[in-house]
């Protein structure tokens, strides 16, 4: 029996997902991974593991034979240039087993997480610990992201990729498993590299979500592998204060908890998430990302800011792979509870603490 008394699949059901393991993730659905059990994951990451390179074949049609540019940086853009492995960690969703919104304690148990990491150039050394979320990659309109990608996983052993959001690229650097027309970006191996290039466009403005698009990719976003992306205007200045919230979920199939929890930045319940901080005067910018297949809320106690249609709002919704951008100047010190407001998320561990010093 699977965590929540589910029954597992069993061998017809779980071919009946697909026939052979590139059939299997084409037909796997995030919703199924929660009626999975242990031993269901495990048969899928070996057929991830079993998985060889798509062969490329004679083009079925004229787009398949068309060859592309790496581009460059317009006049007066730069390279911006990123150093970012694929790695799995032991994570703890909630390291202090302790909720301190409701003071009380919650389960506290490590899994294997899969995320991105940032290194310095020709991945010498780590710049920063592999956790959930990876680097944020940041640009300015007119300039090209470059990103080298390594795939340093010795646990999963399958392969994956980076694929953006609202950025401009070709689809040699389109960074997703297409099967039969997969292009080099698009199929990372254990132990291959590859560099991505991404151009910062006009309509590139804002924050947007990158994330493993390869053929395990419902997976393994579970697991971890997401992160930020913010390209602002030419000369444009930073907030005071800018967070990135990544709100997601992992299934008990996953996490080998009893039940599903539902994560900011891969941490659940107050004092493991994120606590903001920001003082009086200053201007604060939240961005909120949708990871997972839900529909979440982002609301803030004390605090309202204009919403889309200029309206003032304090919950705006957030679907799966949008971001909801939050900006106001700060003016009201104390303490203040962050949560999602789907009463389900909440309770769930998706709640967090904003700290604001006069």
């Amino acid at each position: 029996m699977s965590p929540g008394g589910k029954k597992g699949l069993d061998r017809r059901d779980f071919l009946g997902l697909g026939a052979g393991a590139a059939g299997l993730f084409c037909s796997l659905k995030l919703s199924d991974v929660e009626k999975l059990n242990s031993r269901d994951i495990k048969r899928i990451d070996a057929a991830a593991a079993s998985l060889k390179k798509p062969q490329r074949k004679e083009a079925r049609d004229v787009v398949d034979n068309y060859t592309f540019a790496t581009p460059e940086p317009a006049p007066g853009g730069q390279i911006r240039e990123y150093w970012i492995q694929a790695t799995s960690v032991l994570w703890n969703p909630s390291p202090t087993g302790h909720d301190q919104w409701m003071n009380m304690d919650v389960p506290s148990k490590r899994y294997r997480a899969f995320v991105y990491q940032e290194m310095t150039t020709g991945f010498a050394s780590p710049l920063s610990p592999a956790s959930i979320p990876g680097p944020t990659l940041e640009a300015e309109v007119g300039d090209v992201l470059r990103v080298h990608f390594r795939n340093a996983d010795r646990k999963f052993f399958q392969a994956v990729t980076m694929h953006p959001h609202g950025v401009r690229y070709n689809p040699e650097y389109d960074g997703a498993y297409y099967g039969d027309f997969t292009r080099d970006g698009g199929f990372i191996g254990p132990g291959e590299e590859f560099t991505y290039t991404w151009e910062a466009t006009k309509d590139s403005v804002g924050a947007w979500p990158y994330h493993d698009h390869g053929p395990n990719h419902v997976l393994n976003l579970t697991r971890g592998l997401y992160g930020s992306i913010i390209i602002r205007p030419k000369g444009a200045r930073k907030p005071d204060r800018e967070y990135f919230l990544h709100l997601g979920s992992v299934f008990p199939s996953v996490s080998g908890l009893d039940s599903m929890i539902h994560t900011v930045n891969g941490r659940a319940y107050a004092g493991n998430t994120p606590t903001l901080r920001a003082k009086v005067g200053e201007k604060v910018a939240i961005h909120v990302f949708g990871m997972n297949n839900d529909f979440h809320t982002f609301h803030m106690h004390g605090h309202r800011w204009p919403g889309p249609g200029g309206a003032s709002t304090d919950s705006p919704t957030v679907g799966p792979s949008e971001t909801a951008t939050v900006k106001f100047t700060e003016d009201n010190p104390g303490r203040y509870l962050y949560h999602c407001h789907v009463a389900g998320h909440q309770d769930a561990g998706m709640s967090g603490w904003y700290l604001v010093e006069k």
